[in-house]
């Protein structure tokens, strides 16, 4: 993991190597970067930052994906904190929220509904590994606002 700092990133700093559900505990990994950096972030910024990560993402999975031979190694998980910094910057800071996102952005990305399975099998790069946790992010986000519309006129 230390060879290059491409496999650093993209093992999340070694969460990655968690021999049980690493995925998890990338998507957990973005938690604490959300709380430093959204409060100091105006939302531009924080937009910004997220697509320059996603790039990052693109870079380091793929370096290490070729190094290691297998293309989306279940340890590299900067897809899934890159994907989850997103969807936590558009839900409410709440408790509630943020739970219900992090329950259903680890089940899109776990089962891999159509089309999320069809962009994992078709693009087999960093560009690919990074792509089918940002459409497991958009599923999240369209669950939650649903979610929200139904809520808000129930209320």
């Amino acid at each position: 993991m230390l060879r290059h700092p491409a496999h650093f990133i993209a093992f999340g700093g070694g969460i990655g190597l968690a021999p049980l559900a690493p995925g998890t505990l990338g998507t957990v990994l973005a938690f604490p970067l959300y709380w430093i950096a959204a409060p100091r972030l105006e939302p531009g910024e924080f937009v910004f930052l997220v697509c320059a990560l996603f790039g990052l993402g693109i870079w380091v999975c793929e370096i290490t994906g070729r190094t290691i031979g297998i293309s989306d190694h279940g340890g590299m998980v900067w897809d899934e904190t890159v994907a989850f910094l997103l969807v936590l910057f558009l839900v409410p800071a709440t408790l509630y929220w943020q739970g219900a996102a992090f329950l259903l952005f680890r089940l899109f990305d776990i089962l891999k509904p159509q089309p999320i399975r069809y962009y994992e099998r078709r693009f087999k790069n960093g560009f690919g590994v990074m792509l089918d946790d940002l459409v497991a992010a958009f599923f999240t986000l369209i669950v939650l606002a649903i979610a929200k519309i139904v809520i808000d006129g129930l209320a």
